[in-house]
Parts: C-alpha cells; structure tokens; sequence
C-alpha cells in the first residue's frame, strides 16, 4: 500500500521548504567546523556563508506563519547545529566579517578605514530620516558599518558601535526582507546609531595617543 507523505500541492510544497530549510541549518554547520578547522579559505567561505544566509533569510520568511521559530525547528528534528543557529540566526553575517579586525591590522589604522567608518554611520542615520525602513534597506546598512568597526583594531571588543550594531543585525535577520521597521524601533535604532558615532569619534584620539 502506498503511503503518502502530503495530501494536496500545498502540503507538498510545506514538506520541500522544511526539506531545504533543514538543508541549509545542516550545510551551515558544517561550513562553520569547516572554517574553524582551516579546511576552508577565508574568502570561500565568505562567499559560501553570505550565499546560505540569503537563502536562509528568503526561506524563513516564507515559512514565517509556519514554523515559530528555527530553534523549534532545530529541536523538532533533533538536528543539534548550535553553530548554524548562531550564524544564521544570531549573527546574521560571516564570520570573517565579524574577525575582519585580525585579519586587516596593519591596515586598521588608516585614515581611509577611519572614514570609511564615518561615512556608513552618516549613510545608516541619513537613511531613517529618509524612512527607509524596510529591512532589506536598513540590513546592508548596518552589516557595512559593522564590518568597518571590525577593520578597526584601535577599538576594543566591547565597544558600543560594534555590540549594538551586532544586536540589530541579529534582530533584523529573524525578520523579512519586506518587513519594515515601526516609528519607535526606528527612533530606537536612530538613537543608538548617534550615540555609537559619539562615541566612535570620542575613542579615536584616546586610540591615537
């Protein structure tokens, strides 16, 4: 007797995103040990990341109304990536854009990077003022400022810039590329820009001498 896994075309295309879905989680994971081990170049990997979390992102959003949350989905089928959750969900970006500092040292320091820097906390906040506030909007954004800090070896670890934007990266990426950010998130997110560009241009000096 044939046994049938869906009854109608629906149902089929609900079973082949979990399919992709869990494709993508598992894919992940093992790209992560991959870098961690070195069986993987930096710049592939990279390349490799970005390319599954777009997929991510673009899947989730269509299984929004159906799975709560990929933690749920991760437990539901026993798959134990805490790697690909922490990427893919958390994160949101590579992790050499988050390790960019170590890797861009001696460049660190210039000038050029310092505006770079500038230049993308300016772009973020002159972006909400024009209401663009939908996540595939706001999301490259930040991801650029953020990867800018992190060339910058002069700040430390922990500085504000770097973990709040960090929060709204992760924050975003649980969201859909149409979504779009409410007056007071936008405030909120106005707010913490500002303040990390204070105190970006406030460290420099201290960084300097």
């Amino acid at each position: 007797m044939e046994v049938k896994l869906w009854n109608d075309k629906c149902e089929r295309e609900m079973y082949d995103n979990f399919a992709e879905l869990y494709a993508i989680v598992k894919a992940t994971e093992r790209l992560e040990k991959a870098y961690v081990r070195d069986v993987i170049t930096p710049e592939d990997y990279e390349l490799d990341c970005q390319k599954l979390i777009a997929h991510f992102k673009t899947l989730a959003s269509t299984l929004r109304g159906i799975v709560p949350s990929i933690d749920h989905f991760e437990q539901t089928y026993n798959m134990d990536c805490p790697a690909a959750i922490n990427r893919l969900v958390v994160s949101g970006v590579p992790a050499t854009v988050e390790h960019r500092a170590a890797a861009a040292a001696t460049a660190s320091t210039s000038a050029a990077i310092v505006a770079e820097c500038v230049q993308n906390f300016i772009t973020a906040m002159d972006s909400l003022k024009l209401n663009m506030v939908a996540v595939d909007q706001v999301h490259p954004l930040l991801s650029d400022l953020y990867g800018s800090l992190n060339k910058l070896s002069i700040l430390p670890h922990d500085f504000e810039g770097k973990t709040k934007m960090k929060e709204w990266i992760g924050r975003l990426s649980k969201m859909g590329a149409a979504d779009e950010l409410i007056e007071q998130q936008a405030r909120q997110l106005h707010f913490d820009l500002e303040s990390s560009y204070n105190s970006f241009m406030a460290a420099l000096p201290n960084a300097a001498s």
